[in-house]
């Protein structure tokens, strides 16, 4: 076998080569085992609550008139697994979950956390801030302070 028999294309041809099956081609088996690899490592942060979410807990916010709302789906958690902490800049979620198995008499638990950072515009009073956990949803709401809603002016749109 040749060395350029390994490679899909090369220099001097004018188009790719019939698709082979991974099998016969040990660059593409080889480049396929490289990408499941990265892809089962990146995909651990991406998935830190492993089957019981995709890509994490899902975070919604949303702003009004009178305060700034973050909301959290944490399936499967209770308000003591939850620590939120919010400063002049920056409100922090964390949450930690053990799980625990038994399995034919073997026992087996992992521990899966989390944690959000997200960032607070300036006009937040974090002194006023609430969280409410129900249904599995947590709900922070950070007030606005009573200068930042007196900033706000309201703009008309008109049609072109």
């Amino acid at each position: 076998m040749a060395f350029s028999d390994l490679i899909p294309w090369g220099r001097g041809r004018d188009r790719m080569p019939a698709r082979q099956d991974a099998d016969e081609n040990p660059m593409m088996s080889l480049q396929r085992d490289l990408n499941r690899v990265f892809e089962d490592f990146w995909g651990r942060f991406d998935n830190p609550f492993g089957s019981l979410t995709t890509g994490g807990p899902r975070t919604d916010i949303s702003e009004t008139d009178e305060a700034m709302l973050v909301s959290v789906d944490l399936p499967g958690l209770d308000e003591k697994d939850i620590e939120v902490n919010v400063t002049d800049d920056m409100l922090t979620i964390r949450g930690e979950r053990e799980e625990k198995t038994d399995k034919d008499g073997f026992s087996s638990q992992s521990r899966r956390s989390f944690h959000r950072m997200i960032p607070v515009p300036p006009g937040v009073d974090p002194e006023k801030a609430e969280a409410e956990f129900k249904r599995g949803v947590l709900t922070v709401t950070l007030p606005k302070t009573e200068e930042a809603k007196a900033r706000v002016k309201r703009i008309d749109v008109k049609s072109g």
